[in-house]
């Protein structure tokens, strides 16, 4: 009779039971279910099956100990010499020992495998066996340790390497799936049950075709390591090879009848080409490529393959990003809509699997999942969203094909339309990037909720009651929305053909949930109101900024682009910092800095990008601009950026200089006079001066005053702040003339918040 061997499969959290029920296929009996593993008995026979054929798990280990009460360095190393490791290791066989898990005393995996290798070469040693050599990345036997709450597993991993890395996939696309996840996805969706029957799949949005691949590898009855060139029993002293080969000949032989009787077709599409190619390549490395049908297309453009049967429904399995950084939404929102509406209009009556790490954007689909299964992918929480996709009333499958794939693809002069597929002319799948159709912008749009459409509205009114001033004025910049409805917490601003979006931080008492819905609403609605490209809409949270957090990036992108403001022309950058580079609510500062500023010598303290120092620099057209200028700043950053912005507006840097110091400091110790001089200090911020930080209205009559000794007799200090409840010191008043304008600084985008900033004149007062 085979001994029974004491076995454990490990495999992504989450799946534990798809895996139990799996090892059963393999004539193995499950055991005890732990977090990420299985434990199972059974014979040799059954443990070489789970290495070739197991679809879900990550590896197999052959345990040899399980040994309670280990706490210690020294307990550890007597537990690994405790085992009988000479009827496993064969003589000159390389090792290496994966360490798992920590007590109170062993808190490091490198410590706990080394002392793990000293327990094995001591017993090893003492049974007259040489000494092994350790082999970290290429051992002949990989040595498993296990330590959790004082209980050590030992073992051997019978499949070396994790059996998910399938030896197919060396292109692997952008954020690919493993393997095994995406076995578990398939099942999960019933996929080996559809493939039976011989249902199609398609995957929208496929990239480098990994559920695909798992696909077709079960459809055509694939064992998924089939192609795999090494196991880790290869060099077990265990090992028996001739009962090997018949478990290999036998999946070999299934295989290649597998193929054959596959009746199920596999569709995957992919708006990027780098993605398709490296596909097809996996494709053809798996074994499998006659089985899928690729296809460049994008998820606007998906429709239902001509080439199935009208009545015969398959599944739809599919990973779309999940948005992990916020500056990705605006387009996730409209692709998660979008692709809810082509299934609905072109797939009724198949079946759904979504994967996503944003279930609330899974609700974008307009469709409610009958089942949801909770699982990680690598360290991020996710769901797989199962949805039965409805028929639509009144209409037949066919009529629904027919109907929406004449909206969707282009047509010849016959009315037949065609696409490549792997290379070779075929019935059209979904009309690709490159296809001959001027609907290369067509979007379809979802149904709004009640709360959206409010929100439309108001988009719709704030529109209409500016554009009588937009025209007039021909800025093409402006704020267009500030949480005019509380549900909807947001800042949006129009820069041109852009869309600035910036969500305000929720109060602890909303929803969370609520509140993420709420946005996606609101970043689907926004490119339709708009008319705008939702790629050309940025998305940020804003919230209070210490330090120097304020001249941090948020992203790399390096996108900037240029807009004009009067006779500026001036650099934005929606993406890559908390602040675009220009404060719109202050445009009309900069005017009157412009109108100002004919002939005389201007200063611009915390001058940010530079923005005022341009407008005063140009001037009006009529009288022309400041003689000469210096802006100070402490960031390098935007003092770069308000070189750009002089070289853009042809500005001779001999006369308009930047300065990179603090400007306190500067102010204490700079010489000369201006006849004019804006100061818009930030609210809060780091200083090497003044107790370190610098807060303005604490510290302003002291920068007023410092400035003021810089300011010629005639000259004017234009001082202003974003401080909402700031209040000027009623000293200054007494010592200087001061004139509160902050109502005249307010166009009437910003109308609806007069207590945004707080403008200032402030002058030498005459002798008398």
């Amino acid at each position: 009779m085979p001994e029974k061997l004491d076995l454990l499969a490990t495999c992504p959290r989450g799946i534990e039971q798809l895996l139990a029920d799996e090892l059963v296929t393999f004539g193995l009996t499950p055991g005890k279910t732990t977090v990420a593993g299985v434990n199972a008995e059974g014979d040799l026979e059954g443990a070489y099956r789970a290495c070739l054929w197991s679809r879900l798990a990550n590896r197999v280990i052959l345990c040899l100990s399980r040994t309670e009460g280990v706490e210690t360095p020294d307990a550890l190393h007597d537990a690994a010499a405790a085992v009988d490791w000479q009827r496993h290791l064969p003589a000159g066989a390389t090792i290496a020992v994966d360490f798992h898990g920590r007590s109170d005393e062993i808190r490091h995996t490198r410590f706990g495998a080394q002392t793990v290798k000293d327990g094995v070469v001591d017993r090893l040693g003492a049974a007259g066996q040489a000494r092994p050599d350790v082999d970290v990345r290429n051992p002949d036997v990989r040595l498993y340790a296990h330590l959790h709450r004082g209980r050590l597993t030992l073992g051997i991993d019978l499949s070396g390497d994790s059996l998910h890395r399938r030896g197919y996939r060396r292109d692997t696309g952008h954020a690919p799936l493993k393997e095994n996840l995406a076995a578990a996805l398939l099942v999960r969706a019933g996929w080996p049950e559809l493939a039976k029957q011989g249902a199609p799949l398609v995957d929208p949005m496929c990239g480098s075709g990994t559920l695909l691949i798992e696909a077709a590898l079960m459809a055509a009855d694939m064992a998924p390591n089939l192609n795999r060139e090494r196991f880790g029993f290869a060099r077990w002293a265990g090992h028996d090879p001739a009962l090997w080969r018949e478990v290999l000949r036998e999946a070999e032989a299934r295989a290649s009848i597998g193929r054959k009787r596959a009746r199920s077709v596999i569709f995957g599409f992919d708006q990027s080409p780098p993605a398709l190619s490296a596909a097809k390549t996996n494709a053809m490395r798996a074994g499998i490529p006659a089985l899928i049908h690729l296809d460049g297309a994008s998820v606007h453009r998906l429709a239902r393959p001509r080439v199935l049967d009208p009545e015969l429904a398959g599944l739809v399995i599919s990973n779309p990003p999940y948005g992990e950084r916020i500056g990705e939404l605006p387009e996730l929102v409209r692709l998660y809509s979008d692709l809810g509406e082509r299934l609905k209009a072109d797939f009724g009556g198949w079946r759904l699997a979504l994967f996503t790490g944003n279930p609330d954007l899974g609700h974008r689909l307009g469709m409610r999942a009958h089942k949801q299964y909770a699982l990680r992918n690598g360290p991020l929480e996710a769901k797989l969203l199962l949805i039965d996709i409805a028929r639509r009333d009144g209409q037949s499958q066919n009529q629904n094909q027919d109907q929406n794939r004449d909206r969707s693809q282009g047509r010849g002069h016959d009315g037949e339309a065609t696409s490549t597929v792997d290379g070779q002319a075929s019935p059209a799948t979904g009309a690709g990037e490159g296809a001959a159709s001027s609907d290369t912008q067509a979007t379809s749009t979802a149904p709004r909720s009640e709360g959206a459409q409010m929100f439309a509205n108001r988009l719709e009114k704030n529109q209409k009651k500016l554009r009588k001033w937009l025209k007039r004025s021909g800025e093409s910049c402006y704020r267009l929305y500030d949480a005019d409805m509380p549900e909807y917490a947001l800042a949006i601003d129009v820069y041109g053909d852009h869309v600035h979006v910036q969500e305000y931080a929720a109060p602890k008492s909303i929803d969370p949930s609520q509140a993420q819905r709420r946005l996606f609403d609101a970043l689907g609605v926004i490119p339709e109101v708009l008319e705008v490209d939702p790629g050309k809409v940025v998305i940020k949270r804003r919230k209070r900024q210490q330090g120097k957090s304020q001249y941090e990036k948020q992203g790399r992108s390096g996108q900037r682009f240029q807009v004009t403001e009067g006779r500026a022309t001036l650099w934005v950058n929606l993406r890559d910092y908390l602040d675009t580079g220009l404060f719109l609510d202050h445009r009309p500062v900069r005017r009157m800095l412009g109108e100002m500023a004919a002939g005389k010598r201007f200063l611009n303290l915390f001058c940010y990008t530079a923005t005022a120092t341009v407008q005063a620099a140009l001037g009006s057209e009529a009288e022309g601009g400041a003689s000469d200028s210096v802006s100070v700043d402490m960031s390098n950053t935007y003092l770069e950026w308000a070189r750009d912005n002089f070289a853009l507006n042809r500005l001779d840097p001999s006369r308009h200089r930047v300065v990179r110091d603090d400007c306190l400091r500067w102010l204490e110790t700079a010489g000369g006079e201006f006849d004019l001089i804006f100061m818009d200090p930030p609210t809060f911020s780091n200083s090497k001066k003044m107790e370190d930080t610098l807060d303005v209205q604490r510290d302003h009559p002291r920068l007023v005053r410092l400035a003021m000794a810089r300011l010629a007799p005639g000259g004017t200090l234009v001082f202003s702040n974003n401080q909402r409840r700031f209040q000027m010191d009623d000293e200054l008043a007494v010592d200087f003339e001061v004139k509160d304008i902050s109502r005249q600084t307010f166009d009437p985008d910003f109308s609806r918040r007069p207590d945004l900033h707080h403008c200032f004149l402030i002058r030498h007062r005459q002798a008398s």
